[in-house]
């Protein structure tokens, strides 16, 4: 069966609520952004910075998602502990670990950019 565009949208910030809710690093990440953009208006970003921290911001977000889910769906295929789905934790983590960093080297670019202009 067709599912309706509203009723994917509900999917999709319900899957958004739940993680909130029950994912410790998301919300620590959801802080973390709100801080950038709070940083970002005290600085006066320009229209190209406020792209590039979007972005950032939500690649960062949709890592966590994304690893969220490959966790979720990880424990129901092998509730018990095996190597591979293990190494399959291993490297959504490690996916969300190289979106942080990246974040972290465009967060230098951003701010220090920004305050090099002062």
């Amino acid at each position: 069966t067709k599912r309706s565009f509203m009723r994917a949208l509900d999917d999709a910030a319900d899957g958004i609520a739940q993680t909130f809710r029950e994912q410790r690093n998301f919300r620590i990440q959801v802080g973390v952004g709100v801080a950038a953009v709070l940083l970002g208006a005290l600085l006066n970003f320009n229209s190209m910075r406020w792209a590039v921290l979007a972005l950032t911001i939500g690649s960062v977000l949709t890592a966590e998602l994304m690893n969220t889910a490959l966790e979720r769906a990880v424990d129901a295929a092998a509730p018990g502990q095996s190597e591979i789905a293990q190494a399959a934790k291993h490297a959504g983590a490690g996916a969300v670990l190289a979106a942080s960093i990246a974040a972290l080297l465009v967060g230098v670019w951003l701010y220090g950019g920004a305050l090099a202009e002062r």
